[in-house]
């Protein structure tokens, strides 16, 4: 796996997990450039990621490489995108994104267009490689340039390639809070135990393993997930008793709802992202 200089822009968390899963995968080290203003965290990707070429500012990683990858803050993405502009425009790389909320056409707008952009929306356990991401591309990526991006973010998880790019609002409302739900969950399941006279390590435990093993049965089994909860919520029984409850207070509905709320949130983000960028 090459496809030649890759260039991160921002040192952050993914950067790290991204560039140091190339480099488990065989990734040639000279070939991962990043550029990164603070001194301290360039300190910390060298020891971190070695054999990697990491520069201070981003015209010196991007000026050949063949891929960028933009790692920063929606927030900034447009005022990092504009001084590359001449960059790319000379040199047409791959451009992709993992920034939420930023639209593939205003990232490609910013660089002075006609440009290959893949937009990403990857999820925290990424950062362990136990991620997945949903990934859209613009129509001016080729399929070499498809198959590079998949498989540099397949390092850190599986990739979803979607149709359109609105699904990737959707995906950032699934999989990319989707942690935050689990967690939510998780945080409930164990201080109702707690409260119920378990010990705090012994429910996190229970917890914990049940979600994983949850996750095995509804991967590995090819069930739906209402037959999978038809074998648990046994008539008269215990789970049929937590199940009529929350089925009487709308549960269903309401995290619907959240789920929507979320995705909608992406879509104003990207709104935003858009008139702000405007010239």
């Amino acid at each position: 796996m090459d496809y030649g200089k890759v260039a991160y822009v921002g040192g952050g968390n993914m950067t790290r997990a991204l560039a140091g899963g190339m480099l488990s995968a065989g990734y040639e080290p000279s070939h991962i450039l990043i550029s990164e203003p603070l001194a301290e965290h360039r300190e910390t990707l060298g020891k971190e990621l070695p054999g990697i070429v990491i520069f201070e500012q981003n015209k010196d990683a991007e000026c050949d490489a063949e891929c960028i990858v933009l790692a920063v803050k929606p927030q900034i993405l447009c005022d990092v995108c504009k001084p590359l502009a001449s960059i790319v425009q000379t040199s047409k790389p791959l451009i992709i994104s993992i920034a939420a909320g930023v639209r593939a056409g205003d990232i490609e707008h910013w660089l002075g267009g006609q440009l290959p952009v893949v937009r990403v929306m990857p999820n925290q356990p990424a950062l362990l490689r136990l991620g997945i991401s949903g990934l859209f591309a613009n129509e001016h990526t080729s399929e070499r340039q498809m198959r590079a991006a998949t498989n540099i973010i397949s390092t850190t998880g599986p990739v979803i390639k979607v149709g359109s790019e609105e699904d990737i609002d959707t995906v950032t409302a699934v999989s990319g809070t989707g942690p935050a739900y689990f967690y939510l969950l998780t945080d409930m399941l164990v201080k109702v135990a707690v409260d119920l006279g378990l010990d705090y390590d012994d429910a996190l435990a229970l917890v914990l393993e049940t979600a994983r093993g949850a996750g095995e049965m509804a991967e590995q089994s090819g069930e739906t997930m209402d037959s999978l909860i038809a074998r648990v919520r046994s008539p008269g029984g215990t789970t049929a008793a937590a199940f009529d409850f929350l089925d009487s207070t709308d549960f269903r509905d309401i995290f619907s709802k959240a789920v929507v709320a979320a995705r909608d949130r992406a879509v104003h983000l990207a709104d935003q992202a858009h008139e702000a960028g405007q010239d």
